[in-house]
């Protein structure tokens, strides 16, 4: 039973950076002439863990779209870097001194 939960885990692992893969920056879907815009840059934000990964094996991905529309592209991007690596931290409440457990 544990060995089946495994291989399906990985099996949907692997379908799903497949299927990123093709929407991952700098895979020639975006030009000079229809540059990425503020969308674009938030979802290349929420999946540049994944894309790092691929970017390691495929020298035509990159990281960040250079074919976009500037502030707006990067502000989404920023954007979802933040609320996806340390947007959560910010929210979580801190510990009064006395509620900690020994």
């Amino acid at each position: 039973m544990k060995n089946k939960k495994i291989l399906l885990l990985g099996l949907m692992l692997v379908l799903m950076m497949v299927l990123l893969t093709a929407c991952a920056p700098g895979d020639g879907t975006n030009s000079v002439e229809h540059p990425a815009g503020f969308f674009s840059g938030v979802w290349h934000g929420w999946i540049a863990p994944i894309t790092l990964v691929i970017s390691l094996f495929n020298s035509h991905i990159n990281i960040y779209e250079v074919n976009n529309v500037g502030f707006w592209y990067n502000f989404g991007y920023y954007m979802a870097i933040i609320s996806g690596f340390g947007g959560l931290a910010l929210s979580r409440k801190s510990r009064k001194s006395g509620d900690h457990q020994d």
